[in-house]
């Protein structure tokens, strides 16, 4: 708001909302959502492009599940939980409390499914792994199982326990320091009161005969 009372353009327009403090995540949390994210994928990069000593692969496979034959369920487990965290830490590091659920969940289903595909592609030339669309698959699964079991929980918690911003009682001007309104009751009203004082009438005087 300017100081004529006009409304600036993000104001009416409605940008700005989750940059307010009663929107943004406490900046220790933040922090601690971009370090988990960096851990994360330092092990996602590592457990993904290192190379595997086997003597001999299965063909690439673009149909999706199809590999669930060949596949064993503590691979499908790997698979499903290899990109989940993601699924709590993308969120976390945006630092947002109040974006609605569908926005946020389409967000971080699609970073990592972007995410799961470059990771597929780059594994593909390392030995021992083959192109396999299920693995992109089954990753953004366990994200989107993950996102929308514990994210929109977490974020009702951390709205709830945040303090509520204080209200002014009273009008404040814009220019100077806030004004301080006193309830009337409080302030001591004097009446004064004339006490009547006896007016002194004179004498009638006789009339002179």
């Amino acid at each position: 708001m300017q100081r004529d009372g006009t409304r600036t353009r993000d104001e009416r327009s409605g940008a700005g909302t989750e940059s307010s403090p009663a929107a943004v995540v406490h900046r220790s949390l933040r922090l601690a959502g971009l370090a988990g994210l960096a851990c994360h994928l330092t092990l996602v990069l590592w457990l993904v492009l290192r190379p595997l000593p086997v003597a001999w692969v299965y063909d690439a496979n673009l149909t999706p599940l199809a590999s669930l034959r060949s596949s064993t369920a503590w691979q499908v487990a790997g698979e499903l939980l290899l990109l989940a965290p993601l699924g709590i830490l993308l969120p976390l590091a945006g630092g947002r409390l109040r974006a609605p659920w569908l926005p946020s969940f389409l967000r971080t289903t699609g970073a990592c499914a972007l995410l799961g595909t470059a990771l597929e592609f780059l594994s593909s030339w390392a030995p021992g792994h083959v192109l396999n669309v299920d693995h992109i698959l089954f990753a953004v699964i366990g994200v989107a199982v993950v996102h929308l079991t514990l994210v929109p929980g977490l974020r009702r918690l951390l709205r709830e326990r945040r303090p509520a911003a204080p209200r002014a009682s009273g009008p404040a001007d814009p220019a100077g320091p806030p004004v301080t309104t006193v309830p009337l009751a409080a302030v001591p009203v004097v009446v004064g009161v004339h006490a009547a004082r006896p007016r002194a009438y004179a004498e009638p005087t006789p009339p002179a005969g």
